[in-house]
């Protein structure tokens, strides 16, 4: 079993009222979350603590059962999605609410993660940053198609257009990634308040430094609302030794 630290912090930027994200790290059951609520006013701040409390719960269970990771984490985005419709469908002016969600455990020496959205999962290993998970929005597709250039996406019309999210309609498909853990890893899980703002090789020197885990999700915090601190703000990080 893979020895593993995590850690997580929240912020509500500069310039929402409201922090819809939610984080979660439970490191007995060796997992962690990111959600992002979508949805605004109509429950987006609902629909991502839906998503977090669906996994605590979900977790324990498939602790006491021996349950296949793989398996859990499935669980865990289909039974949030059920949750989130039926709190939308007996709550009038809900109607839209959702989350996009990163969710990570540990199997022995394996990971597996689970994403719907735009927030985003990133592995530190040998000195190189990779982004492991691909936005499900419009503009993703687009650059996919070829119909736009990397550069043009930071101020892209259509930017914060999402196609795939938690609590939307009924059976999305979740995106499972499973890899082998190694020493020295670091996993970045976060909102798109820090991917929007915070470039690749930003995110790559505050994760490289010596400074303690904490600290170093404090900074990537700090590091968007420098940029203008536009949106709520989540980061969990998990360790490998």
């Amino acid at each position: 079993m893979a020895n593993y630290n995590f850690v997580g912090k929240t912020d509500r930027g500069l310039k929402r009222k409201n922090n819809e994200d939610a984080i979660l790290v439970n490191e007995q059951n060796g997992f962690g979350l990111v959600a992002d609520g979508i949805g605004g006013s109509m429950g987006g701040d609902v629909a991502s603590r839906i998503f977090a409390d669906t996994a605590r719960t979900v977790f324990a269970e498939a602790f006491a059962l021996n349950e296949p990771t793989y398996t859990t984490i499935q669980r865990v985005f289909l039974n949030a999605n059920e949750s989130i419709l039926d709190y939308a469908g007996s709550h009038p002016g809900c109607e839209g609410m959702g989350c996009t969600a990163e969710l990570f455990a540990i199997e022995a020496n394996r990971y597996v993660l689970g994403h719907i959205g735009d927030s985003r999962t990133y592995r530190m290993r040998n000195n190189e940053l990779k982004q492991l998970t691909k936005d499900h929005s419009l503009v993703q597709e687009q650059l996919d198609q070829n119909l736009i250039k990397p550069e043009d996406i930071s101020n892209h019309a259509l930017k914060n257009v999402i196609l795939r999210a938690v609590g939307i309609k009924k059976n999305p498909t979740v995106d499972i990634i499973r890899g082998n853990l190694f020493a020295g890893d670091i996993f970045l899980l976060c909102s798109d308040g820090l991917s929007d703002l915070v470039d690749l090789e930003i995110m790559k020197q505050h994760l490289l430094s010596t400074l303690p885990l904490k600290q170093k999700a404090d900074l990537l915090i700090q590091e968007a609302n420098a940029r203008g601190g536009k949106d709520n703000i989540s980061v969990v990080l998990v360790q490998i030794s």
